[in-house]
């Protein structure tokens, strides 16, 4: 290509990535920020193999795993924007790091508790990390992306999120059924205390080791230059920009032709007010504190108002309706599946419909657990349904980047949102195990596929200094619906069911008609 844009040898970002190619780099940082997104997927819906796994262990009823599905999402509402303020601060990898290293080591911790208040507590801290590192992996993979490839690029997320509902249902099958129990009692205290490791707690354990092995792998990769840029460090964003052209075009670094970064129009102002970068402040210096929070709270107010007010209001209410929806149906479908199977060995050739089969529990329990319905075991075709839903998102995650620079973001978050609240409303009509498989398997397919394009259109729809804090932000109206959503299940699914089924519809129906609004993305370099 030709090199007229560079004026004595400086070039915008845009034209900078251009020169250094597309390749080996960026293939490698989509394959991280991708396995990155596959854990997310696993960790946050790892607890809907844990409900039916320990309910004796710890005695829980249908309101204690709502409440225990609750946690994590409690976590990610508290956890998003402050992760979000991070890295439009401190910067995407380094915050990126430590959200998934305290995944990990919170993950562990868990696996090894059998409290129900300090195993809450613990999912709390994992839903608190495991939001920062979903809220920053697209951010942080979109700003390394020239305009050409990066919509295409953020959708291919997809199929890693894809691999992660997968590999769930796996590891959970591989591990669960192991009937191995290892068993102590001790007194601390005059108190007599028991612990145990059985197979969910190796399963939870095991869930957790990608997370430190992810973080871990992450310090290989360099920060984000556009939002180096952003923060007035030109020359270090272009050292980086230099050994992406040299991964990408195996020549050496000096070749490339690029000498001088242009600033940003935007550059963060802390730069212009203190002579130096927002990413030195330190939140252990009064001081440095205050102009912290200062730049934070004037992020906060230019995403309250025009130009963004109307894309943040959008983003948040469409966020609120598709993760309440999915987060909650995702959880409970194993339980749902394990209530079927148990329904039809009890009751074989009797149609029921998903109400119906919470009968099971309100029959059996009368506000008290009974041995034969808590007696720890999945039956092997809820870890089979469970792939199945997996496998059956494959066709959408090819679908959505071979096609989306033809038929744009919008029409993908459009149609599946629409399709998803119809599918919705059938599941109050099954009346088999089958039947809500298919339904199940055709839901997950098209609300993963709506929130993974939320997320790269608004890569597209705020600048760099509000890019992740507005996603955070969003994040935390959608974890905020999440939270509700499994509240409301869990009390109202052996007591009225039809209402959470028709509350989820109609919010998949209002975010599928607001997204008509959002403006067309993917065209324009990233401001």
């Amino acid at each position: 290509m030709g090199l007229d844009f560079i004026q004595g040898g400086s070039a915008d970002y845009e034209n900078a990535l251009i020169l250094a190619g597309f390749g080996k780099f960026h293939f490698l940082l989509l394959t991280i920020c991708g396995l990155i997104y596959a854990n997310t997927a696993v960790g946050i819906t790892i607890i809907s193999f844990v409900l039916p796994s320990a309910t004796c262990d710890f005695q829980m009823k249908s309101e204690d795993k709502g409440w225990l599905t609750a946690a994590p999402m409690l976590g990610m509402v508290i956890g998003s924007y402050f992760w979000g303020c991070l890295a439009d601060t401190k910067g995407r990898r380094i915050v990126l790091i430590a959200a998934l290293l305290l995944d990990g080591l919170s993950g562990l911790l868990s696996s090894v508790t059998h409290i129900f208040g300090l195993f809450m507590l613990l999912r709390f801290i994992n839903g608190f990390a495991i939001t920062g590192a979903m809220g920053i992996c697209f951010p942080y993979l979109g700003e390394f992306q020239p305009t050409k490839y990066r919509e295409k690029v953020l959708c291919w997320m997809e199929m890693f999120w894809t691999v992660g509902i997968i590999l769930l249902p796996i590891i959970a099958w591989f591990l669960i059924p192991l009937t191995f129990r290892f068993s102590y009692e001790f007194t601390l205290g005059g108190a007599h205390i028991s612990w145990a490791f059985s197979s969910w707690n190796l399963f939870v354990a095991v869930c957790a080791l990608p997370s430190l092995v992810l973080g871990i792998g992450l310090y290989m990769f360099p920060e984000s230059p556009k939002f180096l840029i952003e923060c007035g460090e030109t020359d270090l964003a272009l050292e980086i920009i230099k050994d992406i052209y040299e991964c990408n075009s195996g020549r050496n670094r000096s070749e490339y032709p690029v000498e001088v970064l242009k600033r940003s129009e935007k550059a963060n102002s802390v730069m212009d007010t203190h002579n130096r970068s927002i990413r030195t402040l330190s939140i252990r210096k009064p001081n440095h504190l205050k102009i912290l929070f200062s730049e934070i709270w004037d992020q906060t107010k230019a995403l309250c108002k025009p130009p963004h007010l109307k894309n943040t209001i959008l983003t948040c209410i469409i966020q609120f309706g598709i993760t309440s929806s999915y987060y909650t149906l995702m959880i409970w479908f194993p339980e749902l599946f394990d209530r079927f199977e148990e329904y039809e060995k009890r009751f074989p050739n009797t149609p029921a419909s998903v109400c119906d089969v919470s009968s099971i529990v309100l029959d059996n329990v009368n506000g008290t657990l009974v041995d034969d319905f808590c007696g720890g075991s999945i039956d092997t075709s809820v870890y089979l349904h469970t792939l199945f839903i997996g496998l059956a998102c494959i066709p959408t995650s090819f679908w959505l980047p071979l096609c989306v620079n033809r038929l744009g973001a919008k029409f993908f978050l459009i149609s599946s949102l629409l399709l998803a609240g119809a599918v919705t409303v059938g599941l109050y009509f099954v009346i088999d195990s089958k039947q809500n498989l298919v339904l199940s398997c055709v839901f997950e397919a098209l609300t993963s596929m709506a929130i993974s394009t939320v997320y790269c259109v608004m890569v597209d729809l705020f600048p760099t200094n509000l890019r992740v804090m507005a996603a955070a932000l969003s994040l935390t109206f959608g974890r905020g619906g999440a939270l509700v959503g499994n509240l409301l299940f869990g009390y109202l699914i052996d007591l009225n069911c039809v209402v959470p089924v028709v509350i989820f519809s109609i919010m998949l129906f209002i975010s599928g008609a607001l997204c008509f609004f959002l403006p067309s993305t993917g065209s324009e370099a990233l401001d």
